[in-house]
């Protein structure tokens, strides 16, 4: 498939200003569950559970290419074994691009794995995991995908824990010219979520549930075919790491990350995607 120029990406993104917001009544669409998820606290909190019969889901209203997307989320609490919440962005078709957070429950006092990984063009096979430095069972925190033509950031409470640059000089795909919808949902994966699918969902601790607060979305809406957003675009749109950002995400790979694809040599025999160039 023939891909724009970043010049040509820019070109289209007009003048339609996009406002945070955060009611899942106006902002999201559930998709699938049979009532299992609920929009409650007129528009200001939502729950999707899941149980033996089914797990559940939602959806963005509106698509978007290019974006700051951020969600406060508590996830299902206790034994959480053999469950997966996640939130990602995804366009559609065999060749989609996607941007994951995917949430691998564990059993009590066992931490949360945070399972991140990047498609483009429909491939994927880039992933990261993290173990998080709280407990995201106990309260709600906030999730942040930036998503610009530069970069993608994946932030937890505003600390970064994962860069993914553009790196078409190098040969390396980016999503640029797809757009994305939000997604979340809550399902069982007990065949592979929790220490390779050895521990099994407990279904007497059912239903699982998972919570959400506050989304708000600085974003370039895809409609009639075409992006766009405001003339004098957020912080977002041209967002990089400065040094102290530089630092917190050394930081994080250094204490709380558990695997990375660039470091997995059993994976690439004929050696590393470019993307895992050092010096990128």
């Amino acid at each position: 498939m023939r891909e724009p120029s970043l010049l040509h990406a820019s070109l289209i993104l007009t003048t339609l200003v996009v406002a945070a917001s955060a009611n899942f009544l106006a902002d999201v669409d559930l998709t699938w569950g049979s009532g299992r998820g609920k929009i409650l606290e007129n528009g200001n909190l939502l729950q999707l559970s899941l149980d033996k019969a089914s797990g559940s889901g939602f959806q963005s209203k509106q698509e978007y290419l290019f974006a700051r997307m951020d969600m406060r989320m508590k996830l299902v609490p206790g034994n959480s074994a053999g469950t997966v919440t996640t939130l990602y962005l995804s366009s559609q078709g065999s060749t989609h691009d996607e941007i994951d957070f995917e949430f691998l429950g564990n059993l009590s006092g066992q931490p949360y794995t945070l399972h991140t990984n990047i498609y483009t063009q429909g491939k994927g096979d880039r992933e990261q995991q993290f173990h998080l430095w709280f407990d995201p069972r106990m309260d709600f925190h906030t999730y942040s995908i930036l998503w610009n033509p530069q970069q993608i950031l994946f932030y937890v409470d505003g600390t970064p824990i994962r860069v993914f640059r553009n790196m078409e000089a190098k040969g390396v795909p980016y999503p640029k010219n797809q757009p994305m919808r939000l997604y979340s949902s809550l399902w069982n994966a007990d065949d592979w979520a929790t220490m390779g699918g050895r521990v099994k969902t407990d279904w007497s601790q059912a239903p699982f549930v998972a919570s959400y607060r506050g989304f708000s979305a600085d974003a370039c809406v895809w409609a009639g075919g075409k992006s766009t957003c405001s003339a004098s675009k957020g912080t977002w749109w041209a967002q990089s790491l400065d040094s102290p950002g530089a630092q917190k995400l050394k930081w994080v790979r250094q204490k709380y990350m558990i695997y990375d694809y660039c470091k997995d040599p059993k994976r690439f025999p004929q050696g590393f995607p470019p993307e895992c160039s050092p010096s990128t």
